[in-house]
């Protein structure tokens, strides 16, 4: 309740085989893992996280009573990203996970971004594909951006809406809807519009896998 009231959207599992079967539905942003579950521990499920290459680069911040530091060291060594002991207030565990975010969460930036084949130049501007220039709307083209410097991550409308119109501009979640049209559209004079994929039920992802 804590998690939704500061604006996160919040999955939960009670157990790690619940949650690897909703991890694999779409990526999620940040995974928040008590380190006692029932069955395979937080720290197990932990460490076969890291193994895996659809979800090593996902932060992770453990949540646990155990407060000694050989514990905690024991957690970052696995590959958390913080580690938080109980009890602990919802303001602390909200701006440690804003925190976490802020490290890992990659940036747009003005570095050129290619995948397979696509190139996407926010400093000139342009999106081309093997010598063809594609032509894209403003909106498009930040919608490209945002997808392609976060691949493989599946976006709900109302994430997409906050991270390339902005919080504060209000506008309908089907206005995505049409936007991704435009640029489906758009990418299609070179085949790529296969790269914008929908997650029936949930939203869109930008991956180069069928």
């Amino acid at each position: 309740m804590g998690l939704n009231r500061a604006g996160f959207e919040v999955r939960h599992a009670d157990s790690a085989e619940d949650a690897e079967g909703a991890i694999r539905l779409g990526v999620p942003d940040l995974i928040l893992l008590d380190w006692m579950l029932p069955g395979q521990s937080g720290i197990d499920f932990a460490r076969r996280l890291r193994r895996d290459q659809h979800f090593r680069e996902v932060p992770i911040i453990m949540l646990t009573a155990r407060g000694e530091e050989e514990d905690r060291v024991r957690g970052l060594d696995i590959g958390a990203d913080d580690y938080l002991t109980k009890p602990f207030s919802p303001r602390e565990l909200v701006a440690r996970i804003r925190a976490v975010l802020r490290r890992t969460t990659p940036t747009a930036g003005d570095e050129l971004v290619a995948v397979d084949g696509l190139q996407l130049d926010p400093v000139s501007h342009r999106v081309s594909a093997d010598d063809t220039t594609i032509n894209l709307g403003p909106t498009e083209f930040r919608l490209l951006h945002f997808l392609m410097t976060h691949p493989e991550r599946v976006f709900t409308r109302g994430q997409l809406l906050d991270n390339v119109w902005g919080t504060n501009v209000y506008v309908e979640e089907r206005t995505v809807d049409v936007h991704v049209r435009r640029l489906r559209k758009g990418l299609s004079t070179t085949g790529h519009d296969r790269l914008v994929q929908t997650v029936r039920g949930t939203g869109y992802r930008f991956s180069s896998k069928a």
